[in-house]
């Protein structure tokens, strides 16, 4: 078996990245592009906004458009590859750690050093998640895991993209267990044959999803808490 999880709402808090890492990339954009803007590599995704918006010229003009993307939360490449950069930093200079949930960091030790291979499926890229479980608040889990996905792989709530994950880890769909906070998103990872867990947090989801609301998933609130056997 094969433990696949989400970050955001499942191992870590939905607050961390909306009230701390979205807020730091917007307020450090300006002087990013300033300072590194000719970078190669910082240089193709500004110019690969501007080409999008009629070839705009001007650096601060894609800055302002870029802090737009962040205001509206739009899962841009350019901007979720200029983002990683900028939490790079961030993370180097330590000026935030990553949070992730203490039963999440535990559980996840034991998992591995149970033998229990892990892998990650989240909506940021694959080096943004490098970065998080790099700098957590429990210290670098990368080690444990053997396997990253975005969203290259497909959407999240397209079953498409789990049956995608299934082959490039080389295993059954019914061998993997996907963790999540997402009801949709669980939804799909079923269609595709996976079992499922929602994760169904307080911190992050005041309102119980009970019931109904869990579509059928097996629902619990902490890592420690979920079934690894097979049904």
């Amino acid at each position: 078996m094969l433990i696949l999880t989400d970050i955001e709402g499942t191992t870590s808090s939905i607050s961390f990245v909306k009230d701390v890492l979205f807020p730091y990339a917007r307020r450090a954009l300006p002087a990013f592009v300033r300072a590194r803007g000719q970078e190669p590599e910082v240089r193709r995704w500004l110019d690969a906004v501007a080409t999008e918006h009629g070839a705009v010229c001007s650096d601060a003009v894609i800055v302002e458009i870029l802090q737009g993307m962040i205001d509206e939360d739009r899962k841009h490449t350019a901007l979720k590859a200029l983002q990683g950069m900028i939490w790079s930093d961030g993370y180097d200079n330590a000026d935030f750690s990553a949070h992730i949930y203490p039963d999440a960091a535990a559980q996840l030790r034991d998992w591995h050093a149970a033998g229990i291979p892990l892998a990650v499926y989240s909506s940021g890229s694959v080096p943004a998640q490098k970065l998080f479980f790099g700098h957590t608040d429990a210290g670098d889990l990368t080690a444990l895991f053997e396997g990253w996905f975005d969203t290259e792989v497909g959407h999240k709530r397209d079953a498409g993209s789990y049956r995608e994950i299934a082959r490039r880890l080389g295993r059954p769909a019914g061998d993997i267990l996907f963790l999540s906070d997402v009801v949709e998103e669980l939804d799909a990872a079923r269609e595709a044959g996976m079992r499922t867990a929602l994760i169904d947090r307080r911190e992050d989801y005041p309102q119980p999803r009970l019931g109904d609301a869990a579509h059928g998933h097996a629902r619990v609130e902490r890592f420690d808490a979920i079934d690894t056997e097979p049904a």
